[in-house]
């Protein structure tokens, strides 16, 4: 695994609508890979279908966290704000802000682009880039319709990692 690419980016208010897990649903080495294949095996994600998502998030999943007083993990889209919520769907409404974001090359099959290294790994590069991560906002795994589905010759994936920064 190697970090690639580090940017600024702004993000617009956005609805996060998707399923909302807490430290009570991890298992896998304390992961959420288990939630993922709910999401896969019972097409979950077919609740969004003919939905309109936030422009340029069109097929993009995410996987989004936040640590206030406790952990949450969300799988879902991004969507425009005030959008509906499907039944059985929760949803937050995230204001707009700046993203420090940090492009993570890989293989998906092995979990490297994952977990509590990857993120300290993230957070320094960006802080190096005179940046300033929130410690407890929004951060996300933005699984981008081409870079982490098409792997190279190599067989790696390119997963997005962006953290909401303070001002």
């Amino acid at each position: 695994m190697k970090i690639i690419k580090v940017y600024r980016e702004h993000m617009p208010a956005l609805r996060l609508i998707g399923k909302r897990y807490t430290d009570a649903d991890r298992k896998d080495e304390g992961g959420y890979a288990h939630k993922w294949k709910e999401w896969f095996d019972n097409n979950t994600a077919n609740q969004f279908v003919g939905m309109k998502s936030l422009p340029g998030y069109e097929e993009v999943m995410i996987g989004c966290m936040r640590c206030d007083e406790d952990f949450e993990y969300w799988i879902g889209m991004f969507f425009p704000p005030e959008t509906e919520v499907p039944e059985g769907m929760e949803y937050a409404d995230i204001p707009k802000g700046d993203l420090g974001t940090c492009w993570i090359y890989g293989k998906e099959s092995t979990g490297e682009l994952y977990g509590p290294e990857v993120h300290s790994q993230c957070i320094r590069l960006l802080k190096e880039e005179g940046m300033a991560p929130t410690e407890k906002g929004w951060c996300f795994e933005r699984y981008h319709s081409t870079r982490f589905t098409e792997c190279d010759k190599k067989g790696n994936v390119i997963l997005d990692y962006c953290v909401y920064l303070d001002e």
